[in-house]
């Protein structure tokens, strides 16, 4: 005879389908595996799905042999180095192949990070304390330090200024013109000018920054003023799309002021969330004041990572990756999602609807897209909503930085996962959402606050 635990247990569901689920009060007693599974499956059934999610640059799908790898690793801390030093050698095979990819000139370092947050966070420090080195060696005054950097570049770069006392001196966009060169950063430059940074692939539209220019600019004051300010490139996105879709264009340690650079692992290095990195160009442009020796855990290791305890899951993964897929597999990815990009441009303009914004430019696979010409009772935050309301597909709607402010353009990432059927579809239910609105006119501003409006994801 069953109990009443296995009959329930052989049910679709648990209590909580008719009560209401631990929410606020900590629950006073457990339940069974099954249930604790059904109950957050039930809740996770009403998220968005991410196949349809073309806001997020954060990988979605990876293969199952790297789903293994990282399953079995879970229970792996990563900082522990005597514990598990394969962890922390897969770790520096892993920077080493970044250094290569990116053309640093010789022996270098660098680390692994949760994303590219805490890899700009890290490098942005390095510059401050190797700004200050300079200066004290000197005998000036290390009071008022200030990084430059344009209006495209992610939240972080001034959450590092907030949380650094250092002076954010941020560039500001035009319309038409939504990256930074060097006759705009030129005027911002001074002796307290710990470094500047460009972006390889904006959130906003995919373009990168005049990076040459920049590195010669700064090359020239280098000579003419006797200040030698580095330059870090942001390659959070662009830096695992540049090497395989433009392996001649010189942004990286092929220019002599680039001196790190960062990129996420968890976005176009095809890798869950949860993994980011920091590589310099020499093992002197990270600042030592940064790097700290602790033996907490068996063995003396130096630590410059701002957190400590966190899984070796991700950097197997990425490991994986590289080896799995090499610089021929990286190119095919890059450039199957490039040419669904470039068909999606091609069928948004045949709508006779659409702007495209700079497709013709060394670009991240997506379209950057606007209503083009005079159109009346809706805008492009109304097309977003409609479309996730008809269709589910989350396609967000900004604004641009200023001076571009009222700029207003939607975005779609063209994933891996996402096939030519997809990208034929989506067209039409972006034109059957205008037409939608064409009827209705624009969406009640309740349904356009809840529409996709962050750049950053």
């Amino acid at each position: 005879m069953a109990t009443r635990d296995e009959r329930t247990t052989a049910l679709y569901g648990n209590r909580f389908l008719t009560e209401e689920v631990p929410s606020t009060l900590f629950p006073a007693t457990g339940m069974s595996p099954t249930d604790t599974m059904r109950m957050l499956g039930e809740d996770l059934a009403l998220e968005g799905d991410p196949m349809r999610n073309l806001a997020t640059f954060v990988t979605t799908w990876m293969e199952p042999e790297a789903q293994r790898i990282i399953a079995e690793n879970l229970h792996r801390n990563f900082i522990d180095h005597a514990e598990y030093p394969i962890s922390a050698e897969i770790e520096q095979r892993c920077v080493r192949m970044l250094a290569d990819l990116f053309h640093a000139p010789g022996e270098t370092t660098g680390c692994r990070t949760q994303g590219s947050s805490e890899a700009i966070m890290l490098g942005a420090l390095s510059l401050k304390w190797k700004w200050k080195e300079r200066r004290q060696a000197d005998g000036l005054s290390v009071d008022a330090p200030n990084l430059v950097f344009g209006g495209d570049v992610h939240v972080v770069w001034e959450k590092f200024c907030r949380y650094f006392d250092v002076e954010p001196r941020i560039i500001p966009l035009a319309k038409d013109k939504y990256t930074i060169g060097p006759d705009d950063v030129a005027p911002y430059l001074d002796e307290n000018t710990i470094g500047v940074a460009a972006v390889l692939g904006t959130t906003f539209t995919g373009h990168m920054d005049d990076i040459v220019g920049i590195n010669r600019l700064l090359l020239d004051v280098k000579e003419e003023r006797g200040l030698d300010i580095p330059l870090h490139v942001d390659g959070a996105s662009g830096g695992f799309v540049w090497p395989f879709l433009y392996p001649d264009s010189p942004w990286d340690f092929r220019l002599e002021q680039v001196r790190s650079i960062n990129v996420s692992g968890h976005k176009y290095g095809l890798v869950y969330p949860g993994i980011g990195w920091l590589v310099f160009r020499e093992t002197a442009d990270l600042a030592q004041d940064l790097v700290f020796y602790e033996n907490y855990l068996g063995k003396r290791d130096a630590t410059f990572t701002l957190n400590f305890s966190t899984g070796a899951a991700m950097v197997l993964a990425q490991y994986y990756n590289f080896v799995r897929l090499g610089r021929e597999g990286y190119t095919y990815v890059m450039s199957q999602m490039q040419q669904n990009a470039r068909v999606l441009a091609s069928n948004l303009r045949e709508t006779g609807r659409f702007e495209v914004i700079g497709d013709d430019l060394e670009q991240l696979p997506l379209v950057a897209f606007r209503l083009a010409g005079e159109h009346v009772g809706y805008d492009e935050s109304d097309i977003a909503w409609q479309l996730s309301a008809e269709r589910g597909w989350m396609v967000p709607a900004y604004t641009l930085p200023p001076d571009a402010q009222d700029v207003k353009i939607l975005r779609a990432l063209v994933k891996e996962t996402m096939s030519r059927a997809q990208v034929d579809r989506l067209t039409l239910d972006i034109d059957e959402a205008c037409k939608t609105l064409d009827l209705k006119g624009g969406a009640h501003p309740n349904e356009r606050r809840r529409a996709k409006s962050g750049t950053g994801y």
